[in-house]
């Protein structure tokens, strides 16, 4: 059995780089820790836990194990491991936040494996996604293409991303999509393309990326969530994202073109 054991956003991995496996949990676990089943990977069963208390030195040392950040686990783990770490890290945030009924206020009880009823008035809940849009807009000058990258003032490092958003209740993703760029950078898109989707679990997302032509308007960046963005050329792009995301994705495609 594999053990995806989280203490807060961490995970705990083998110093190889794997998920640990065996029997039981690599870590001792009191009563109230509530262990999670999720879906076989391959032929193994599969469990999250999430912990009180990280890593020890002497414990990690001692049962050969290390803690890690789910995000910097995209570097470290197999590609299948760490998509089920991600939908482990979504499991155990749904279940920490739906302890007590949104109805009557009454306590939530396991009806599944995916699911909770309420022990009073039976309200049923499941694992809800926050879905959003990230999209990659190109335009032609002259001779050249250039892309529209930005830099929002929650991005961890210097690196530049592509205009994204989360999905209003109301509203399709192309909808999204086009309010999303009005806002966030002025301008108007055209010819708008489905391009792939990710689960992208910090904490519960799904990003549905797409692709778009510029169709006029002047850049007016939305400066309570840029802080900075223009178009640029494939020889002259800024820092941009690591591989793990869908942004890579998408600007890396228009690279290979």
């Amino acid at each position: 059995m594999l053990w995806f054991v989280f203490c807060k956003d961490d995970i705990i991995i083998t110093a190889a780089g794997d998920i640990p496996c065996g029997g039981t949990c690599p870590i001792s676990l009191e009563p109230w820790h509530k262990v999670h089943r999720l879906p076989k990977l391959g032929v193994e069963e599969c469990c999250c836990v999430s912990i009180d208390v990280p890593l020890t030195d002497s414990v990690a040392q001692a049962k050969g194990l290390r803690q890690m950040g789910l995000r910097a686990s995209y570097d470290v783990l197999p590609l299948n491991q760490y998509l089920m770490a991600g939908k482990a890290r979504e499991i155990l945030y749904w279940d920490s936040t739906t302890k007590f009924c949104g109805v009557c206020g009454g306590p939530m009880e396991k009806d599944s494996d995916i699911s909770k009823k309420c022990t009073c008035c039976g309200k049923q809940v499941w694992p809800a996604l926050a879905t959003a849009i990230i999209v990659r807009i190109t335009r032609w000058m002259e001779d050249h293409e250039e892309v529209l990258m930005v830099r929002a003032h929650n991005f961890r490092g210097n690196h530049y991303g592509l205009v994204a958003g989360f999905v209003e209740t109301g509203e399709s993703l192309e909808e999204c999509l086009v309010r999303e760029v009005e806002e966030e950078v002025g301008i108007r898109v055209k010819n708008v393309r489905y391009f792939a989707s990710q689960p992208w679990p910090y904490p519960s997302g799904l990003m549905v990326g797409f692709t778009a032509e510029y169709d006029g308007g002047e850049i007016a960046l939305q400066r309570s969530e840029l802080a900075d963005g223009g178009w640029f050329r494939r020889e002259d792009l800024p820092p941009i994202p690591g591989k793990m995301s869908l942004a890579r994705r998408l600007i890396d495609d228009w690279l290979g073109e």
